[in-house]
Order: structure tokens, then C-alpha cells, then sequence
């Protein structure tokens, strides 16, 4: 099948809150909780996405031709591209009744190894969510990132042995969950985290650790501090907290903070090749896409996310040769337009 074919298909799969809109812009699903769209005022999602398309790249192709060569590392390991599957959950009450997070989980984790790329999964109140989506990992060769709530320091450890005893890849917390009501209803230190608390969960995880809600300089320089390995520039959409400036007004300080001392993926938004430039030339190392790969998963299964993957990785091929970037090194401010 191709792209069109199983976008058509997964209309019939996704909603009500999701439109499986034609561009995942966050417009149509604007204060539609809970789900993809945004607490109040609504804006987040379509904020994120507007800024991007207002970021224009420098096109020069008086330069080598060549096969541009996008192949990534982190922690140790080798990707063949800097696009990483954003974690999702609650997939059923927020996107549709036809998968279970352990069901979508179980699709995308081998869909994105096949790709050679790595999926970050969706944390929840039900233990099994990570527990199953731990043993697709294993059959990957442990290639995955289970993503933690913030929930007490007690509970995020037992999680953590999980992942230790299983020799899974890395790990992540998104820590922009902190204002959910059933970690708030927690005891004791669920929710926010200290920088000294960050710092220990990591030295327990001894594996790559992503922290993931990162929106300022002073957060980025916190994550640091406490060792992380990877920082997500991230709003979660909206859906945690409105009235917050979009990722990329606030990606290019934030790499020029901390670029080179941690790696810096950005999520939000992202809907193309072209954003995937955008944001590195921003100062990313590497992005997540989360929504319009769930829709693809819905349409097509795991065959979804492989059309999904070559429609993104050929316009960003293509927008790094028509602007004159034969590797990830070259994509800097000067690809795009008033950022030299």
C-alpha cells in the first residue's frame, strides 16, 4: 500500500478525539481533553507546528552530489536516521478502540528496529504497559526506550530493575508529566523532581537516560547537571500545561547552552522532511514524531510505519541535498534563512 491508501484506511480507525487530519496540525483537536489536544487556550499543538513552517531553509546546490548520509548515534549505538518514535499512551481511550498501548507498543517496537530506528514507549497506572513493551524489547536485541512517569522515587526504581535485569537499551522520564492528577495522588515525591533526585535515578538506571519536557535553558542546564544522556525539548503537546511557547522558539537557545554536553532531540510538531532539517539546523540532534505514526499504525500496521518512515526520510534526504548538507554535521543556522 502507499501513503494515501493507508491514511484512508485509518480514518475509519482513529477518533473521536483524533481527526486523522489530512496535516496533524493541532487545530481541529484544540482543547479536545483528554487526548491529543491541548489544555487551554487550545493553541500548543498548532504552535508547534505553525513555527516550523515559519522557518524558511537556504537552498545551494553548488556542492558535491552525493547520497547524503544519515545515520546517527546514541549511547553507543547506531541509527540509520535521527527520528525516533515519540511515546504515546492510553492509545485506546485517546486515539481509538482498535489497539491497546501493549497492542500498538508490540507493532511499533519491531517496526521501528526493522527501520533501524528506536521507539520510546508510553508509561501508565497499569504496570503491564511497560512490562509487555519490555519483552518486545527483548526480542529486539533490547533496542527500545521505556518512557517513566514521575512517579515516587521507589516506584521509578523498581521500573528501573526491570529494565536492568532485561539488558534493555536505555531509558527515559517525561517529566513534563509531572501535573497528572494520579501522580499528584501519589506518596511520597511523585511529580517534579529535584535536580539531586534526577541525579540518583540516573546513576540507578546505568544505561542511557533521556529526560524528556524540557522548555528552558535552565531546565536543559539541570538535566546536565544530573547526567543526562539525552534531553526531549518538549511540551507534551499542550496536554499538560497551555499557554507554552512552541519548541522551536525555544530549541535554538537551549542548544547553544548545551549543545555538545548532552544529546538534544525536540518533539512537537514535526510533521515532515523538511521540519527534521529545520530542527537540526535549530541545534536538534535528532527528533520524535509521536501522532502521525500512531495514524499510520492504525491504517497499515507495522507496514504503516515503513511508508510513513520512507515518506519522512526521502524529503529529508532530499532537503539536505537541494541545501547542500552531505551529512548530519553540515545541517547548522546557516541552512536556514536569517539564523546565520
Amino acid at each position: 500500500m502507499n501513503y494515501q491508501e493507508i491514511y484512508e484506511l485509518a480514518k475509519d480507525q482513529v477518533g473521536p478525539y483524533c481527526k486523522n487530519c489530512p496535516v496533524c496540525n493541532g487545530r481541529a483537536c484544540g482543547n479536545a481533553m483528554p487526548g491529543p489536544g491541548c489544555k487551554y487556550p487550545g493553541n500548543v499543538a498548532a504552535r508547534n507546528y505553525d513555527k516550523w513552517q515559519e522557518i524558511f531553509v537556504n537552498m545551494d546546490t553548488l556542492c558535491p552530489n552525493a547520497e547524503p548520509d544519515i545515520s546517527f548515534r546514541f549511547g553507543g549505538r547506531s541509527f540509520s536516521a535521527p527520528i525516533f518514535a515519540a511515546p504515546l499512551g492510553a492509545i485506546d481511550l485517546h486515539y481509538g478502540p482498535k489497539y491497546k498501548d501493549q497492542e500498538y507498543n508490540h507493532i511499533l517496537i519491531k517496526a521501528a528496529y526493522d527501520y533501524g530506528l528506536a521507539a520510546l514507549t508510553g508509561d501508565g497506572v497499569n504496570p503491564d504497559i511497560m512490562k509487555s513493551a519490555v519483552q518486545d524489547m527483548i526480542a529486539v536485541e533490547g533496542t527500545g526506550i521505556p518512557t517513566i512517569k514521575p512517579w515516587n522515587k521507589e516506584f521509578v526504581f523498581e521500573k528501573l530493575d526491570i529494565l536492568k535485569e532485561n539488558n534493555i537499551f536505555a531509558a527515559a522520564m517525561d517529566v513534563d508529566g509531572a501535573g497528572l492528577p494520579f501522580l499528584k495522588a501519589m506518596n511520597p515525591n511523585a511529580g517534579s523532581k529535584s535536580t539531586e533526585e534526577m541525579r540518583e535515578i540516573i546513576a540507578y538506571a546505568q544505561r542511557p537516560f533521556i529526560i524528556k519536557g524540557i522548555m528552558t535553558v535552565a531546565g536543559a542546564k539541570k538535566a546536565v547537571e544530573a547526567g543526562a544522556a539525552g534531553i526531549v525539548v518538549s511540551n507534551h503537546g499542550g496536554r499538560v500545561q497551555g499557554g507554552t511557547p512552541a519548541t522551536a522558539e525555544v530549541l535554538p537557545a537551549i542548544a547553544k547552552a548545551v549543545k555538545g554536553q548532552t544529546t538534544i532531540f525536540v518533539d512537537g510538531g514535526i510533521r515532515s522532511g523538511v521540519d527534521v532539517f529545520r530542527a537540526l539546523a535549530l541545534g536538534a540532534d535528532a527528533v520524535l514524531i509521536g501522532r502521525p505514526i500512531l495514524n499510520m499504525i492504525y491504517g497499515g500496521g507495522a507496514e504503516g510505519f515503513r511508508v510513513y518512515m520512507d515518506k519522512i526520510v526521502g524529503e529529508f534526504k532530499n532537503t539536505m541535498v537541494m541545501c547542500g548538507a552531505a551529512s548530519l554535521k553540515d545541517i547548522d543556522h546557516s541552512k536556514v534563512y536569517g539564523y546565520e
